[in-house]
């Protein structure tokens, strides 16, 4: 029984040291400064915020409800149909960007030569280019661009390496197509959020890798940075996100260890490899880039760090913060006054860069 005890204490000794050296990639705490500009650090919450809060209150009891086997179905179609598109006049064109499903998504007059690749988030396994319609309307207008949101494949259907490819296949087709056929982009531009933002942040560095020509600028709402699940307010604002919070909290009580492990066996990606988690990466060389982020919010550091550690590496890279909002608040435009202003800033950007 002693022997049987022992080996087992040294097999766990053993995977916890593979995991710290080996899937956790080095310690970010010397990124934790807080910097940046807060563009409403003074304000309360808005009655429209409090009202989209409340929103949450009915999907979370339906998951208590509904089996666990049944929760990617039920998400999926309540993440699709809950963001309404306001803007009427704009037109929605469903396309094939070089074997990636996507659609054209193009405001009233806006120059086909101006193109925004949008990456929608989801944690990489809900959402489409109809959830985020409204907001990429809206891109398209102020960006004055034709915006391609393209529908990258999902988790479990597909590997997690599956959604990266087709983020940077559709960017290379984005190059040489616009809406109207074969021809060269005059700009460019990349976006994205939560998961999203991931993928807009890993793409960005893999650009430059490749030598390809590199996007006007680039935008990360909310962006998931770190895959080790390292970021401190992952559970010191558990309490204050009223969307990740209740959805994650079963997750983030599992000790790290076994989520490193969880994460490598389903992905065979190291959690720490900056293809999954930007953050580790060189970034060093990038273009143009603003973040968005919300203080309340569980990746609050996740942006934090990142951005911290790109000016450290001289890339000119903005992070905006806003006191109270919920994840990826902007896709609430125009309803949420402050996603009027974080969308009114994005604009600012964009076109600062163009």
């Amino acid at each position: 029984m002693t022997e049987i005890l022992f080996t087992l204490l040294a097999l766990l000794a053993l995977l916890w040291a593979i995991a710290l050296l080996y899937l956790s990639g080095p310690d970010l705490s010397a990124f934790d400064q807080p910097i940046g500009q807060s563009c409403n650090s003074a304000k309360e919450p808005s009655e429209e915020l409090k009202a989209v809060v409340a929103s949450f209150s009915g999907i979370f009891p339906t998951l208590k409800r509904t089996p666990l086997s049944q929760h990617l179905a039920l998400l999926r179609n309540y993440f699709d149909n809950i963001f309404p598109v306001t803007e009427t006049s704009t037109r929605f064109t469903a396309i094939d960007a070089g074997g990636v499903r996507a659609e054209w998504v193009q405001a009233p007059n806006v120059d086909s030569g101006r193109r925004l690749l949008y990456i929608h988030g989801g944690a990489y396994a809900v959402c489409s280019p109809k959830s985020h319609r409204g907001l990429t309307a809206k891109l398209s207008e102020i960006a004055n661009a034709a915006v391609l949101a393209i529908d990258y494949r999902l988790m479990p259907e597909h590997a997690r390496m599956a959604g990266i490819e087709d983020c940077r296949s559709s960017y290379r087709w984005l190059l040489d197509n616009g809406p109207d056929g074969p021809a060269p982009a005059n700009a460019v531009f990349v976006a994205g959020d939560s998961a999203g933002g991931n993928l807009t942040l890993s793409l960005i560095a893999w650009v430059r890798d490749q030598g390809l020509r590199a996007p006007n600028a680039a935008v990360a709402l909310s962006p998931q940075t770190d895959g080790t699940l390292g970021s401190p307010s992952l559970k010191n604002n558990l309490a204050t996100d009223p969307l990740l919070g209740p959805l994650f909290k079963s997750l983030i009580r599992i000790p790290r260890t076994m989520l490193l492990w969880g994460t490598w066996l389903l992905t065979r990606i190291r959690p720490c490899d900056p293809v999954v988690s930007p953050v580790f990466g060189d970034l060093a060389g990038l273009p143009p880039l603003l973040v968005q982020a919300s203080e309340a919010e569980m990746l609050r550091d996740d942006s934090r760090r990142y951005v911290n550690k790109a000016i450290a590496a001289g890339s000119p890279v903005t992070l905006q913060t806003w006191r109270h909002m919920v994840h990826v608040w902007q896709i609430f435009y125009p309803e949420l006054p402050e996603g009027r202003e974080a969308v009114e800033e994005i604009g600012k950007f964009l076109r600062a860069h163009s």
